[in-house]
């Protein structure tokens, strides 16, 4: 592809390897680098390497009029034919999600030089985000798939640093182990899929695979293999987008520093699964059926993880259940064929769910790592700006007008009300309300009421503050770059991606009538939060009727019962039984003979000179004897 820009293809080349490279090249020094720079330059240094690149982004954004492809070397050749080159793809889907993925790294960046002051690991954690950022626009830049696995598992192995960051805590630890176990169930199927899409169409480039997909009749052969593909692709993207049966992981990740929820778990790294149905939409489309698994998987995780998040009290997880909640919506939406819907949601996602975990992250700060919301409350005079902040991050969520969540959320439910399913249509709705009502709850738990706690409370330092308020002003303006037609707008957003993405959803002007109902059952849940929680005293949901909810419906131990346990059990079997019983019985044994067998002829070995003349003299008149008898 040609660029048509002012730039010219050398600069093109340059600012993308200056993208990928200068995070990459950060990510080897900070861990060591703070022993002689200090903690400030790597802070500084550290948010550079992000920033830069941001820039360099914005850049691109701009001045690129056409999808591009940069290439810049043949990285996989057999029989002398290039099968996999390194190159990146410059379209609407990769930059809009670059800049979003450096713009809230550079501002988590920030945030964290206060956040982390003071911690023994200062280094290393600057060095696991920019080699995290490295690995994102790996894969949302490349154009081939191993190259998008390539990122897609430097990710998850960042994932797993970050969780497990204090790792001197057992939980910590084993809260990694068990996000990177669970998420290589999902890579499997993103390594069964790239293996059909290879035998369907010999290639591994995204572009020649959608090129073959749109100029040629595909033989039975190749549907089938696309459709084993697709469902690999729906199962690598519900692991790494924490949707049913793979959201279990991301829960627990809450374990690691609050900015790491907020770039990796709620911004960026989890709606990679959502990027890629997009960037593959017209493998999808050509298999339907998958199209609807990912609409009913979606819309389900987005009700189940709802009424989950209303149930807990850690404010990490309640934001943890919302953001699987969120990204449920995104799959719905673009299960229902409007991926512009899902990720203009992503993007509004990705402002007002990094300021609301950020804000999280300024209270447990403020109140000295305390995360039970049963021990906050009245924090709203002690901390104002993280008040105010968190306060445009909740409204936003609920889907409050004029905020951006405001109309992502409407296009989104807009397109469930128009796809006549009902349990979808039912989903998104409850969902909707929910989501107001447990973020309501959130907020009044935390900064209302009277104050329970046990550490005197203080607002964060300046670093931290005013990243809130900088995402709070995105969290305001966001939904500006795709405003709807019947409210007024332009709706940039979708004539943006219209060269990259297909539309099939309706587009007819909503009533008034729906969206006041809509923004009426916000306001009723948000309502309702309030009067229920404005003087929690520290009692909620009594009823055991609750449990089940409180107890997460149990999936984790459904899954330790039937999965975790068996699997020990196997283990254990292949360890005592086959490899010591077995295999090391054989060896040892063999050995044991070989050390009796030499035990035994040792004992010929005397040392004393007449036992050997006297063996020696026996031996030949042994000789003579049977000399003699065979004459």
């Amino acid at each position: 592809m040609e660029a048509s820009s002012s730039i010219s293809i050398e600069m093109i080349h340059w600012l993308a390897a200056l993208v990928v490279l200068l995070p990459l090249f950060g990510s080897t020094i900070w861990f060591w680098a703070k022993k002689y720079l200090g903690e400030k330059w790597v802070g500084v240094l550290g948010t550079a390497s992000v920033a830069i690149p941001f820039i360099a982004v914005c850049v691109l954004f701009f001045e690129l009029n056409e999808p591009i492809l940069v290439n810049f070397f043949s990285w996989i050749t057999i029989d002398g034919k290039s099968l996999v080159d390194f190159s990146f793809r410059l379209d609407p889907l990769s930059l809009m999600l670059g800049l979003i993925v450096t713009g809230v790294g550079s501002l988590i960046h920030i945030y964290s030089s206060g956040y982390m002051h003071g911690d023994e690991g200062f280094g290393r954690f600057f060095s696991y985000l920019n080699l995290f950022v490295f690995s994102m626009m790996m894969l949302i830049w490349s154009d081939s798939l191993p190259a998008i696995f390539l990122g897609w598992e430097g990710v998850g192995l960042c994932s797993y640093l970050l969780i497990s960051f204090w790792f001197k805590e057992e939980a910590n630890a084993s809260a990694g182990k068990k996000a990177f176990i669970v998420n290589r169930i999902g890579d499997f199927g993103f390594l069964i899929a790239m293996f059909c899409l290879y035998k369907a169409f010999g290639q591994l480039s995204v572009q020649e695979i959608l090129a073959a997909l749109k100029s040629s009749s595909l033989s039975p052969e190749q549907l089938e293999l696309t459709s084993w593909a697709c469902l690999g692709l729906v199962l690598g993207a519900a692991g790494k987008s924490a949707q049913i049966p793979l959201f279990v992981w991301l829960p627990d990740a809450m374990a690691g520093p609050t900015p790491v929820s907020a770039l990796i778990h709620a911004a960026t790294m989890v709606t990679a699964g959502v990027y890629l149905a997009c960037r593959l939409q017209p493998l999808f489309i050509l298999n339907a059926g998958s199209l609807e698994i990912l609409a009913y998987i979606g819309a389900a995780t987005a009700f189940f993880a709802a009424t989950v998040a209303v149930f807990q009290n850690d404010i990490k997880k309640v934001l943890a259940y919302s953001t699987i909640s969120q990204l449920g919506y995104m799959f719905m939406a673009v299960g229902l064929m409007a991926p512009t819907a899902a990720y203009f949601h992503l993007i509004t996602h990705a402002f007002f769910k990094a300021l609301l975990f950020l804000g999280a992250g300024s209270v447990i700060h403020g109140l000295h790592h305390e995360q039970d919301m049963t021990k906050m409350g009245g924090l709203r005079k002690k901390m104002p700006i993280t008040f105010w902040t968190m306060t445009i991050g909740v409204l936003a969520i609920a889907g409050i007008p004029p905020l951006s969540g405001f109309v992502s959320k409407d296009a989104v439910m807009s397109v469930a009300k128009d796809s006549d399913r009902a349990l979808i249509i039912f989903f998104a709705f409850a969902t909707s309300f929910l989501t107001a009502f447990y973020m309501g709850r959130l907020w009044v738990m935390t900064f209302f009421g009277k104050f329970r706690g046990h550490h005197e409370a203080h607002e964060s330092p300046a670093p931290m503050t005013f990243v809130l308020i900088v995402l709070a002003g995105l969290s305001v303006v966001g939904g500006l770059i795709n405003w709807p037609h019947f409210l007024g707008g332009g709706e940039w957003l979708g004539h943006y991606f219209s060269k990259v993405v297909t539309e099939n959803v309706s587009t007819s002007e909503h009533g008034l009538g729906i969206l006041i109902f809509k923004v009426g059952m916000a306001v009723v849940a948000l309502g309702l939060a309030f009067w229920k929680y404005r003087n929690f005293e520290g009692k909620d949901f009594k009823s055991s009727a609750f449990e089940i909810f409180r107890k997460k419906y149990y999936v984790d131990e459904i899954y330790d019962f039937v999965f975790v346990r068996n699997l020990r059990r196997l283990g254990e079997f292949q360890w005592k039984i086959v490899d010591q019983g077995i295999i090391d019985g054989l060896l040892n044994g063999s050995a044991r003979w070989a050390q009796n067998v030499g035990e035994r002829l040792r004992r010929l070995q005397t040392g004393q000179t007449q036992t050997y003349l006297l063996l020696m003299w026996l031996g030949l008149i042994v000789l003579l004897v049977g000399t003699w008898k065979g004459r």
